[in-house]
This record gives C-alpha cells, sequence and structure tokens, in this order.
C-alpha cells in the first residue's frame, strides 16, 4: 500500500488544538463520533491492555457542569499563563492563552465532550516507567482520535484542567472509582479547514544523536 505523502505530512502538521473556531451551532452526529472512536481504538496499547474507555457528553445540563468545574481551575491558572507570556513578549503563547480563556467562557456551548478514561487506578507512588506505560495505553487512541475528527472536518483540543476536579465530574457523570479519566476533548466542526503549521523551534536545535 502506498500513502499519500503530501496529503498524510499535511494532515500530521495542521491537526491543531482547535478552540476559537469550533462550529458551536452546528450538531456533531453520533455516527461521526463512532466512526472516529473506531479508529482511535486501533491505536497501540501497553500490553495489549485495551483498557480505554470513552465518555461521550452531549447533554445539555452535563456539559454545563463540566464547564463549571473546567472554569473553577482555569481562571486563575489561565490569567497568570497570559500575563507571564505578555511580559515575555511570546506572542504565539499569548494567542494561545486568549484562545483557552475562550474556550473555557464558552465550553459549554461546545456540541459534544469527549471524556477518555482507563480502567484501574496507579498508587500515588507508582515508578515512573508503570506511569508512562499507562498514559502511554491511550493517548496514542486520543491523538488517533484527533487526526480522525480533523480528516472529517472536525476540531478538537486536549484538555487536563478538569481533572482538578474529577471527584465531582465522575459523581456528575456516574464514572467508577476503579476508572481515572485523563482528558476533556471539546469536539466540533471547525469554521474553515484551513490550518497552518505551528512555528517550531528546528529540529536540528532539539535532537541529541547518540548522547545529550
Amino acid at each position: 500500500m502506498e500513502f499519500d505523502i503530501a496529503m498524510t505530512d499535511e494532515l500530521l502538521a495542521t491537526t491543531r488544538a482547535v478552540r476559537k473556531r469550533l462550529d458551536l451551532d452546528r450538531p456533531v452526529p453520533r455516527a461521526v463520533i463512532t466512526e472516529c472512536l473506531n479508529l482511535a481504538v486501533q491505536a497501540p496499547t501497553g500490553s495489549n491492555s485495551q483498557t480505554w474507555r470513552w465518555v461521550i457528553v452531549e447533554d445539555a445540563d452535563k456539559k454545563q457542569a463540566l464547564a463549571d468545574l473546567y472554569r473553577q481551575a482555569a481562571s486563575t491558572y489561565l490569567e497568570a499563563a497570559g500575563e507571564a507570556a505578555a511580559e515575555r513578549g511570546d506572542d504565539q503563547t499569548n494567542r494561545v492563552m486568549g484562545s483557552a480563556l475562550y474556550l473555557a467562557e464558552h465550553l459549554q456551548e461546545v456540541p459534544v465532550h469527549v471524556i477518555p478514561c482507563l480502567e484501574g487506578r496507579p498508587p500515588a507512588d507508582t515508578p515512573p516507567a508503570m506511569m508512562a506505560g499507562f498514559y502511554g495505553s491511550i493517548f496514542p487512541a486520543v491523538w488517533s482520535f484527533q487526526l480522525a475528527l480533523r480528516a472529517r472536518g472536525l476540531g478538537s483540543a486536549l484538555t487536563t484542567l478538569h481533572l482538578v476536579h474529577e471527584k465531582e465530574a465522575s459523581a456528575l457523570l456516574g464514572i467508577p472509582d476503579d476508572v481515572l479519566q485523563v482528558a476533556l476533548l471539546p469536539v466540533g466542526y471547525t469554521r474553515g479547514t484551513d490550518f497552518k503549521r505551528a512555528e517550531r523551534p528546528p529540529v536540528e536545535n532539539i535532537v541529541h544523536w547518540n548522547q545529550w
């Protein structure tokens, strides 16, 4: 099988964290979410554990409650991060912080909230190698899900601020105590699909061959 390398590279390079350009008015069919999740679960998992679970929230009252929890954690953090970026003259980060504040204000309006989870809850003293394997069993699937969304004209952003209030979110959604939420992805169609590559440091400046 030969892939269209140019198209594949464009998908990988332009799948952005979408916040301000989510269409808050256009419904997202369940069939589209399911189609993207069917692709996501093809991702590898540690020891072939396949312990990912997904909570999809469409209910307006539950989205409002999740957004309220998100804002409780977001307000101080995002404002401080934005001020720090402005002081550094970091325009790109300052734009991101402004976009994140916009999402915090409008999260309840986003058509779908997708919460990836993992069965099992590692103890606080879990060794780093085991924690890496644990989270490594879900984030490849999350990224595949985001790529599948982008290919279909939808956008998302991987957020984690609501996890400050994970217990409250679990109670709201009936998530068992032994299931760990790892993120919240706001999902919607995008206004336009012309996303660009981000400014990143040259790879030569951040790669070390054979030793640091």
